[in-house]
């Protein structure tokens, strides 16, 4: 049994697979989306329980989305960047983030946090 579903979102095709590897042997369900628009129609579509949550996308990018989906929803989101700034992770944190991860990262550790957040 799932743990939980967990929406994805990067335009880093290498990095989704990589997480979707992980995520899916930490026992969670993976939803991918590689902008925010369509992150938004899968947050719609298949309600899931956290959103991992790149800065940097092509069409909408990660903050645009945090905040698109803190109008609608409450579901916890893991910010995913190589943008390392404190005023970058303020940011994050004022559009409503739950926890906020700088590339590169360890995926054992995303898969602790997802479950830390989760839990």
């Amino acid at each position: 049994m799932s743990k939980g579903r967990v929406l994805v979102v990067d335009d880093d095709k290498t990095l989704v697979r990589l997480m979707r590897e992980a995520l899916t042997k930490g026992d969670y369900e993976v939803i991918t989306a590689s902008n925010g628009i369509d992150a938004l129609q899968e947050l719609y579509a298949k309600q899931p329980d956290l959103v991992v949550l790149d800065v940097m996308m092509p069409r909408m990018d990660g903050w645009e989305t945090a905040t698109r989906i803190r109008q609608v929803s409450q579901v916890p989101i893991i910010m995913l960047t190589a943008k390392d700034e404190e005023s970058d992770k303020l940011k994050g944190f004022a559009v409503g983030v739950d926890d906020y991860v700088t590339k590169p990262f360890s995926f054992a550790e995303m898969v602790a946090r997802v479950h830390a957040v989760l839990h």
